[in-house]
């Protein structure tokens, strides 16, 4: 029986976990240290959680702050909890992708996360040039209306293919995309066309991997040795958006923004994180703000964007500067598609190989 499309109403702030996967830095937090991290934030009210089947370990993780969820704080605070997760295809295996192998990931979540039904599961597509991503999504609504899936989601995508993902009868509710004050490629159509498909954006990279915060101000560039110096930053978050901080105009253009951020924070008592990730609410009304799992007093400061009371005036001058410095080129997720790009030099893609 089809399953109809119930309401997604995610909350305006999700925590993501990709810096917990394995391969993403060896100092974070693990084991017993990690559960009650994250059971520290969740008493701070956080209930929803973002993860991927790429994240290596973080599935089996989060279906374990489940369970310590529900025996600790009771099972009414449990069932409020919600995990994104994702289906991504290994690059190699895009021409191999089928019915079987789509059930046989989302089964994989299934039990790794410890539910009967995933909350919402988001679509990657690596290679535009490989054909079937329609087909594919398709696969993963059958999913849905099994019973296996709430809701359907995508990440990374450009405007056309996501139409052509709409156009297929597939409901997407959701669309996972980088934007921020570095990165304002979602501003060349796909804000207009999520308000206008009532699809909710939840944006990534709002923080540009603790960039955008006060700890970086006024600091002398760690990567001033070029793509090299930043491949060697403690993880990949900072090497990933310090080459976004290079397309934007280098170091120096990258410390006007932060300055402009902390004249913003000044007027209104707060971090520059927090005007940051209110930045980005501001400028979207669909959407929600990913931010890493960190120290739980580091959640804590960004639930603080959400009663900030900030208006058109305030952004005027970072605003001026934007439109001076430009942004990315290309569409979303553009830069990283391109094989010979620094942006897709770090990716990862075949971290999946489902049998």
């Amino acid at each position: 029986m089809s399953q109809p499309v119930p309401p997604f109403t995610p909350p305006p702030l999700i925590v993501g976990a990709w810096q917990l996967s394995e391969g993403h830095h060896a100092n974070g937090p693990a084991g017993a240290e990690a559960l009650d991290e994250f059971l520290e934030v969740i008493a701070y009210g956080v209930t929803t959680f973002d993860c991927a089947d790429i994240y290596t370990g973080v599935e089996e993780l989060l279906g374990e702050v489940r369970r310590r969820t529900h025996q600790r704080m009771g099972s009414e605070v449990g069932r409020a909890l919600r995990f994104h997760t994702k289906l991504v295809p290994d690059r190699s295996a895009l021409a191999h992708v089928d019915r079987g192998y789509v059930e046989r990931i989302v089964d994989r979540s299934l039990t790794r996360l410890g539910v009967e039904r995933l909350d919402l599961v988001q679509l990657a597509w690596w290679d535009y040039e490989v054909p079937g991503v329609e087909q594919v999504a398709g696969w993963l609504d059958e999913q849905r209306r099994a019973g296996k899936i709430e809701h359907v989601g995508a990440t990374n995508f450009d405007v056309p293919h996501l139409e052509r993902i709409v156009a297929a009868d597939v409901p997407l509710v959701a669309h996972q995309v980088q934007y921020s004050p570095l990165d304002r490629r979602p501003e060349r159509g796909m804000t207009a066309w999520a308000e206008a498909q009532d699809v909710r954006l939840l944006c990534y990279g709002t923080l540009a991997g603790g960039f955008l915060t006060d700890a970086w101000l006024g600091r002398p560039d760690p990567a001033a040795g070029g793509l090299a110096a930043a491949r060697a930053l403690p993880n990949r978050s900072l090497t990933k958006y310090r080459l976004v901080i290079e397309e934007l105009g280098g170091w120096d253009a990258f410390q006007s923004i932060l300055d402009l951020l902390r004249r913003v924070a000044d007027r209104h008592g707060a971090t520059l994180a927090q005007v940051a990730l209110k930045w980005v609410l501001d400028r979207a009304e669909s959407a929600s703000v990913i931010v890493g799992m960190s120290r739980p007093h580091r959640i804590r400061e960004c639930q603080g964007a959400l009663t900030l009371r900030t208006r058109a005036e305030d952004w005027m001058e970072l605003e001026a500067l934007l439109q001076e410095l430009g942004t990315l080129t290309g569409d979303c997720f553009g830069l990283e598609r391109e094989a010979d790009s620094p942006h897709a030099r770090i990716m990862r893609y075949d971290l999946n190989r489902v049998e």
